[in-house]
Protein backbone atom coordinates (compact mmCIF):
# COMPACT_ATOMS: atom_id res chain seq x y z
CA UNK A 1 0.00 0.00 0.00
CA UNK A 2 0.99 3.60 -0.67
CA UNK A 3 -0.57 6.79 0.65
CA UNK A 4 -0.89 10.23 -0.89
CA UNK A 5 -0.57 12.28 2.28
CA UNK A 6 -1.30 15.60 0.56
CA UNK A 7 -3.47 16.39 -2.46
CA UNK A 8 -6.18 18.91 -3.34
CA UNK A 9 -9.08 16.95 -4.79
CA UNK A 10 -11.43 19.92 -4.38
CA UNK A 11 -9.53 21.98 -6.94
CA UNK A 12 -11.36 22.61 -10.23
CA UNK A 13 -8.81 20.65 -12.27
CA UNK A 14 -10.30 17.42 -10.87
CA UNK A 15 -14.00 18.14 -11.06
CA UNK A 16 -14.69 16.72 -14.55
CA UNK A 17 -13.34 13.27 -13.62
CA UNK A 18 -12.95 13.01 -9.87
CA UNK A 19 -14.32 9.48 -9.72
CA UNK A 20 -11.82 8.36 -12.37
CA UNK A 21 -8.95 10.04 -10.53
CA UNK A 22 -9.78 8.19 -7.31
CA UNK A 23 -10.22 4.92 -9.20
CA UNK A 24 -6.79 5.29 -10.83
CA UNK A 25 -5.27 5.94 -7.43
CA UNK A 26 -6.76 2.74 -6.06
CA UNK A 27 -5.58 0.78 -9.09
CA UNK A 28 -2.06 2.15 -8.51
CA UNK A 29 -2.06 0.68 -5.00
CA UNK A 30 -3.03 3.70 -2.91
CA UNK A 31 -4.93 2.83 0.22
CA UNK A 32 -5.49 6.35 1.55
CA UNK A 33 -5.54 9.93 0.31
CA UNK A 34 -5.75 13.12 2.34
CA UNK A 35 -7.29 16.07 0.54
CA UNK A 36 -5.95 19.24 2.12
CA UNK A 37 -7.87 22.35 3.09
CA UNK A 38 -6.58 25.77 2.00
CA UNK A 39 -9.45 27.97 3.21
CA UNK A 40 -11.59 27.22 6.24
CA UNK A 41 -14.44 29.24 4.76
CA UNK A 42 -14.56 26.76 1.85
CA UNK A 43 -14.06 23.67 3.98
CA UNK A 44 -17.48 22.24 3.15
CA UNK A 45 -16.25 21.44 -0.36
CA UNK A 46 -13.24 19.53 0.97
CA UNK A 47 -15.30 17.65 3.54
CA UNK A 48 -17.86 16.64 0.92
CA UNK A 49 -15.15 14.81 -1.02
CA UNK A 50 -13.85 13.06 2.10
CA UNK A 51 -17.37 11.94 2.89
CA UNK A 52 -17.94 10.74 -0.68
CA UNK A 53 -14.96 8.37 -0.89
CA UNK A 54 -14.23 5.95 1.99
CA UNK A 55 -10.47 6.02 1.41
CA UNK A 56 -10.22 9.82 1.28
CA UNK A 57 -9.85 11.95 4.42
CA UNK A 58 -9.27 15.67 4.83
CA UNK A 59 -7.76 18.46 6.90
CA UNK A 60 -8.99 21.88 7.98
CA UNK A 61 -6.89 25.00 7.71
CA UNK A 62 -5.85 28.19 5.94
CA UNK A 63 -3.00 28.30 3.43
CA UNK A 64 -0.46 31.09 4.09
CA UNK A 65 -1.46 32.72 0.78
CA UNK A 66 -4.87 33.36 2.36
CA UNK A 67 -3.80 33.94 5.95
CA UNK A 68 -4.84 37.60 5.99
CA UNK A 69 -8.35 36.66 4.83
CA UNK A 70 -9.05 34.28 7.75
CA UNK A 71 -7.38 35.80 10.79
CA UNK A 72 -10.80 35.79 12.45
CA UNK A 73 -10.68 31.98 12.49
CA UNK A 74 -8.81 30.82 15.57
CA UNK A 75 -7.89 27.52 17.13
CA UNK A 76 -11.33 27.03 18.68
CA UNK A 77 -13.04 27.09 15.29
CA UNK A 78 -10.46 24.73 13.80
CA UNK A 79 -11.00 22.34 16.70
CA UNK A 80 -14.78 22.46 16.28
CA UNK A 81 -14.53 21.48 12.62
CA UNK A 82 -11.89 18.86 13.39
CA UNK A 83 -14.34 16.93 15.56
CA UNK A 84 -15.71 15.42 12.34
CA UNK A 85 -14.33 11.86 11.93
CA UNK A 86 -13.28 12.59 8.34
CA UNK A 87 -11.03 15.48 9.43
CA UNK A 88 -7.66 14.01 10.34
CA UNK A 89 -5.24 16.96 10.27
CA UNK A 90 -4.86 20.70 10.79
CA UNK A 91 -3.67 22.90 7.93
CA UNK A 92 -2.14 23.50 5.60
CA UNK A 93 -0.71 26.58 7.27
CA UNK A 94 2.73 28.11 7.29
CA UNK A 95 5.00 30.68 5.71
CA UNK A 96 5.47 31.44 2.02
CA UNK A 97 8.09 34.12 1.42
CA UNK A 98 8.43 33.20 -2.26
CA UNK A 99 5.13 34.70 -3.35
CA UNK A 100 4.36 36.79 -0.23
CA UNK A 101 0.66 36.80 -1.14
CA UNK A 102 -0.20 37.63 2.47
CA UNK A 103 1.61 39.92 4.92
CA UNK A 104 4.27 37.98 6.78
CA UNK A 105 2.90 38.92 10.20
CA UNK A 106 -0.50 37.53 9.15
CA UNK A 107 1.14 34.31 7.98
CA UNK A 108 2.91 33.90 11.31
CA UNK A 109 -0.24 34.67 13.29
CA UNK A 110 -2.17 32.10 11.30
CA UNK A 111 0.55 29.51 11.67
CA UNK A 112 0.67 29.91 15.44
CA UNK A 113 -3.12 29.55 15.67
CA UNK A 114 -2.93 26.30 13.70
CA UNK A 115 -0.11 25.06 15.92
CA UNK A 116 -2.33 25.74 18.94
CA UNK A 117 -5.09 23.65 17.37
CA UNK A 118 -2.68 20.81 16.56
CA UNK A 119 -1.28 20.84 20.08
CA UNK A 120 -4.73 20.79 21.70
CA UNK A 121 -6.21 18.17 19.36
CA UNK A 122 -3.21 15.92 18.85
CA UNK A 123 -3.91 16.04 15.11
CA UNK A 124 -0.90 16.60 12.84
CA UNK A 125 -0.21 20.07 11.53
CA UNK A 126 0.41 20.15 7.77
CA UNK A 127 3.05 22.85 7.27
CA UNK A 128 3.70 24.84 4.10
CA UNK A 129 7.16 26.42 4.14
CA UNK A 130 8.75 28.09 1.14
CA UNK A 131 11.83 30.31 1.24
CA UNK A 132 11.24 30.78 4.97
CA UNK A 133 13.58 28.25 6.59
CA UNK A 134 14.95 30.47 9.36
CA UNK A 135 11.61 31.84 10.53
CA UNK A 136 9.94 28.44 10.26
CA UNK A 137 12.60 26.76 12.38
CA UNK A 138 12.39 29.58 14.93
CA UNK A 139 8.60 29.37 15.23
CA UNK A 140 8.57 25.57 15.47
CA UNK A 141 11.16 25.64 18.25
CA UNK A 142 9.42 28.48 20.11
CA UNK A 143 6.06 26.74 19.92
CA UNK A 144 7.47 23.38 20.94
CA UNK A 145 8.71 25.13 24.06
CA UNK A 146 5.04 25.72 24.94
CA UNK A 147 4.21 22.05 24.42
CA UNK A 148 4.86 19.41 21.79
CA UNK A 149 2.63 18.96 18.74
CA UNK A 150 2.72 16.61 15.73
CA UNK A 151 3.56 18.09 12.33
CA UNK A 152 4.83 17.42 8.83
CA UNK A 153 6.76 19.75 6.54
CA UNK A 154 4.84 19.03 3.36
CA UNK A 155 6.27 19.21 -0.17
CA UNK A 156 9.67 19.79 1.36
CA UNK A 157 12.06 21.97 -0.65
CA UNK A 158 13.97 23.60 2.18
CA UNK A 159 17.51 23.13 3.35
CA UNK A 160 19.11 20.42 5.40
CA UNK A 161 19.13 22.55 8.56
CA UNK A 162 15.36 23.03 8.60
CA UNK A 163 14.74 19.33 7.93
CA UNK A 164 17.04 18.20 10.71
CA UNK A 165 15.73 20.75 13.21
CA UNK A 166 12.16 19.67 12.45
CA UNK A 167 13.03 16.00 12.89
CA UNK A 168 14.76 16.82 16.17
CA UNK A 169 11.44 18.25 17.36
CA UNK A 170 9.69 14.99 16.45
CA UNK A 171 8.20 16.17 13.15
CA UNK A 172 8.05 14.51 9.73
CA UNK A 173 9.21 15.54 6.24
CA UNK A 174 7.17 14.79 3.13
CA UNK A 175 8.47 14.67 -0.43
CA UNK A 176 6.54 15.44 -3.61
CA UNK A 177 7.28 15.09 -7.31
CA UNK A 178 9.95 17.77 -6.94
CA UNK A 179 12.18 15.01 -5.59
CA UNK A 180 12.18 13.43 -9.06
CA UNK A 181 13.30 16.55 -10.96
CA UNK A 182 16.77 16.45 -12.52
CA UNK A 183 17.91 19.60 -10.70
CA UNK A 184 16.83 18.32 -7.24
CA UNK A 185 20.20 16.80 -6.30
CA UNK A 186 20.40 18.79 -3.06
CA UNK A 187 16.87 17.76 -2.08
CA UNK A 188 17.63 14.10 -2.75
CA UNK A 189 20.73 14.41 -0.57
CA UNK A 190 18.54 15.60 2.31
CA UNK A 191 16.05 12.78 1.67
CA UNK A 192 18.85 10.22 1.76
CA UNK A 193 19.96 11.30 5.22
CA UNK A 194 16.67 11.62 7.11
CA UNK A 195 15.63 8.93 9.61
CA UNK A 196 13.53 6.26 7.91
CA UNK A 197 10.69 6.70 10.40
CA UNK A 198 10.25 10.41 9.57
CA UNK A 199 9.60 10.45 5.81
CA UNK A 200 6.37 10.58 3.83
CA UNK A 201 5.39 10.86 0.16
CA UNK A 202 2.72 13.02 -1.44
CA UNK A 203 1.68 14.57 -4.73
CA UNK A 204 0.38 18.05 -3.84
CA UNK A 205 -1.85 17.34 -6.84
CA UNK A 206 -2.90 18.93 -9.12
CA UNK A 207 0.53 20.60 -8.94
CA UNK A 208 4.11 19.32 -9.34
CA UNK A 209 3.72 16.18 -11.41
CA UNK A 210 6.84 13.98 -11.08
CA UNK A 211 9.41 13.91 -13.85
CA UNK A 212 7.77 11.10 -15.82
CA UNK A 213 4.61 13.23 -16.14
CA UNK A 214 6.21 16.70 -16.09
CA UNK A 215 3.94 19.30 -17.64
CA UNK A 216 0.76 17.31 -17.01
CA UNK A 217 -1.82 17.77 -14.31
CA UNK A 218 -0.68 15.81 -11.27
CA UNK A 219 -2.93 13.26 -9.56
CA UNK A 220 -2.66 10.90 -6.56
CA UNK A 221 -1.72 7.81 -8.59
CA UNK A 222 1.52 9.54 -9.57
CA UNK A 223 2.80 9.31 -5.99
CA UNK A 224 4.18 5.93 -7.07
CA UNK A 225 6.85 7.76 -9.11
CA UNK A 226 7.97 9.82 -6.13
CA UNK A 227 8.14 6.70 -3.96
CA UNK A 228 10.29 4.99 -6.60
CA UNK A 229 12.80 7.85 -6.62
CA UNK A 230 12.78 8.05 -2.84
CA UNK A 231 13.58 4.33 -2.70
CA UNK A 232 16.42 4.74 -5.19
CA UNK A 233 17.74 7.75 -3.31
CA UNK A 234 17.81 5.83 -0.04
CA UNK A 235 19.11 2.61 -1.70
CA UNK A 236 16.01 0.73 -0.56
CA UNK A 237 13.63 -1.67 -2.27
CA UNK A 238 10.44 -0.05 -3.52
CA UNK A 239 8.20 -2.38 -1.49
CA UNK A 240 10.16 -1.55 1.66
CA UNK A 241 9.82 2.16 0.97
CA UNK A 242 6.08 1.79 0.40
CA UNK A 243 5.70 -0.05 3.70
CA UNK A 244 7.86 2.45 5.58
CA UNK A 245 6.16 5.60 4.33
CA UNK A 246 2.72 4.06 4.86
CA UNK A 247 3.56 3.06 8.42
CA UNK A 248 4.91 6.56 9.03
CA UNK A 249 1.67 8.00 7.67
CA UNK A 250 -0.54 5.98 10.00
CA UNK A 251 1.67 6.84 12.96
CA UNK A 252 1.40 10.57 12.25
CA UNK A 253 -2.18 10.66 10.94
CA UNK A 254 -3.35 8.49 13.81
CA UNK A 255 -7.01 9.35 13.33
CA UNK A 256 -7.06 7.59 9.95
CA UNK A 257 -8.27 3.98 10.37
CA UNK A 258 -5.80 1.28 9.34
CA UNK A 259 -8.34 -1.33 8.31
CA UNK A 260 -10.67 -1.41 5.32
CA UNK A 261 -12.18 2.10 5.17
CA UNK A 262 -15.92 2.36 5.70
Amino acid sequence: MLVDSHCHLDFPEFQPELDAVVTRAREAGLGRMVTISTRVKRHAQVLAIAERFPDVFCSVGTHPHNAHEELDIGADELLRIAENPRVVAIGEAGLDYHYDNAPRDAQEQGLRAHIDAARRSGLPLVIHSRDADDDMARILEEETGKGAFPAVLHCFTGGRDLAMRAVALGHYVSFSGILTFKKSEDLRAVAADLPADRILVETDAPFLAPGKFRGKRNEPSYVVETAKVLAETRKAAFDDMARQTTENFFRLFAKVPRGTPA
